[in-house]
């Protein structure tokens, strides 16, 4: 893995102030490098802000104190080459697969043949190649979250942000994404980012973990994970990969309730 730092969180905080002027501390003094290539994973309790920071890398969200840096230059707001994939569908209805696929590139104004060529590219990918003229809800839930996958890569974006993209799916497609994920991780050059409740889940994925605190969310410990890459789903029944997971589960802190802001939990 290259060791060079492609996102730089320096001491970042995050207030936010709900209806009736409570101020909620999500995030606390955060510093973090992520490197080049790194697959980082981060777990801790509900509302520890885990999604916050995920947001704030993004740059939809304002940090109240502290910088994010992308090779080196201070992230001020969305751009390309930092991509988000969400545990909600975030396909258009109203699209084919492909056409879901091609809508970044477009909205970027590559040319015509690019944007397909692109599209060929992703659709093949992640598997989706003869599924282009099907509608989303033609598709299971596990496949409409490739085309979220491929939609997200079609900006070709050097970092990907993964906010619990598996949380709402069953058990058996889960543990099959989980697996397609790591062997896209190694044929892709992405740094990826990537937010999740499942610690079986965050070590089978990650080069690192993350443990975060209970709220305020600041970091707790970080855990090195030395599988060799491919890696099996057997490898979750090893004693090396049980003894990292009691590790994290022993460094997490006690939950506590998320705070909504209307519909929209900002936690």
């Amino acid at each position: 893995m290259d060791k060079g730092v492609k996102i730089r969180v320096e001491h970042v905080s995050k207030v936010f102030t709900i209806k009736g002027g409570l101020d909620i501390h999500a995030l606390e003094d955060i510093n973090l490098d992520i490197y080049e290539n790194e697959f980082l994973a981060i777990v801790g309790p509900s509302g520890c802000g885990k999604s916050t920071l995920l947001f704030i890398i993004a740059g939809t969200i304002e940090p109240t104190e502290g910088s994010i840096y992308y090779n080196g230059k201070k992230i001020i707001g969305p751009e390309p080459n930092r991509g988000v994939v969400f545990q909600e569908d975030a396909v258009f209805p109203w699209m084919t697969v492909r056409q879901n696929v091609k809508y970044g590139p477009k909205q970027l104004k590559l040319p015509a043949d690019k944007v397909s060529e692109i599209a060929d590219k992703y659709l093949k990918i992640v598997g989706l190649d003869k599924y282009g003229k099907l509608w989303p809800k033609q598709l299971s839930g596990g496949m409409r979250k490739r085309v979220d996958l491929a939609r997200a890569m079609a900006n070709e974006p050097d970092v990907l942000l993964m906010d619990e993209p598996f949380g709402a799916l069953d058990v058996i497609t889960k543990q099959n994404l989980q697996v397609e994920i790591s062997e896209l991780f190694g044929k892709v050059k992405k740094t990826i980012f990537f937010v999740t409740h499942d610690l079986e889940e965050a070590i089978f994925l990650a080069d690192r973990v993350i443990v975060s605190t209970e709220r305020p969310g600041k970091i707790k410990k970080t855990v090195e994970i030395e599988f060799e890459r491919p890696r099996s789903p057997h490898i979750k029944a090893s004693i090396e990969f049980q003894k990292l997971r009691e590790d994290l589960n022993a460094n997490l802190g006690t939950s506590r309730e998320l705070i909504d802001e209307g519909d929209k939990t900002i936690l």
